[in-house]
């Protein structure tokens, strides 16, 4: 696109009702309602780009989801002041956009990511999740001891092959870097995952957590999650955990002047084979 203005979108959204990220025929989809908003604002005959920082699962929630678009730069000073607004009247009371900044043309909100970071909530009181917290909390019928989960966690962050846990797809790596994985109890007794990689694979954090709870509540070894690295193929003896107790929370990126570097090196590792 000519004479574009790239533009950051900061997404959040209740996963409850859409059907992951991506658009899909038939289906309601975050980025499906998203673009809806947009070209009722600028028109359908725009290439907007959409580009997202990661595809979240259906029921997955985001209160940090980051994408871009591209807009011509006479149409984005003319909604500048308005557009966070503007969408707001626009799109479903599940979903909003929060903030939209104009970045360089450099900018790629998957490819110059650094890390992405979610949250995992469980509840494992005998009266399970607090009402109000029912859609973005699951219920443990088990108690979880917060040491043996800490210990799981401890043997699966560094740089590793995670096929164990992931639905692989063909031509694609399963080797990623989990920089933080540890787990805390909230003042209300809620157990939280906090998970930070530079990527994730399909189903890769319910997985890991699945695994973790199984030791937590004491039916596993606290070694066993790190042993299943060793695997190259996704592991039948983990349980994927619900989507609803997961929120992608936050995605990190480099200084504007390192954006084509980052994405440049991510794109040469996500094409290993």
């Amino acid at each position: 696109m000519t004479d574009a203005t790239r533009l950051r979108l900061d997404v959040s959204y209740d996963g409850r009702e859409f059907s992951g990220w991506a658009v899909q025929p038939s289906r309601r989809t975050v980025a499906g309602v998203l673009v809806e908003a947009l070209e009722r604002l600028v028109g359908a005959d725009h290439d907007l780009g959409l580009t997202v920082a990661g595809r979240t699962d259906a029921g997955v929630h985001a209160t940090g989801q980051v994408c871009h678009i591209d807009l011509p730069t006479a149409m984005w000073e003319s909604l500048s002041d308005s557009l966070v607004r503007r969408l707001a009247g626009l799109m479903p009371p599940d979903a909003r956009v929060r903030a939209v900044t104009p970045v360089p043309s450099t900018f790629d909100a998957r490819f110059s990511a650094t890390f992405r970071r979610y949250e995992y909530r469980v509840a494992d009181t005998v009266f399970g999740p607090e009402p109000l917290r029912r859609y973005d909390t699951i219920g443990w019928m088990r108690p979880l001891d917060l040491g043996r989960l800490q210990e799981a966690a401890a043997g699966l962050v560094g740089l590793h092959d995670f096929a164990a846990f992931c639905k692989r797809k063909e031509h694609a790596t399963t080797v990623r870097a989990i920089t933080r994985l540890e787990w805390r109890r909230e003042p209300d007794g809620v157990a939280v995952a906090t998970v930070q990689a530079d990527a994730f694979c399909q189903a890769m954090v319910r997985s890991l957590v699945g695994a973790m709870l199984s030791v937590g509540d004491g039916r596993r070894d606290p070694g066993w999650p790190a042993k299943l690295l060793t695997l190259r193929e996704r592991s039948s003896e983990v349980t994927v955990a619900p989507a609803h107790g997961l929120t992608l929370i936050a995605v990190g990126y480099p200084d504007e002047t390192e954006y084509a570097d980052r994405a440049d090196a991510t794109r040469r590792l996500r094409d290993a084979p």
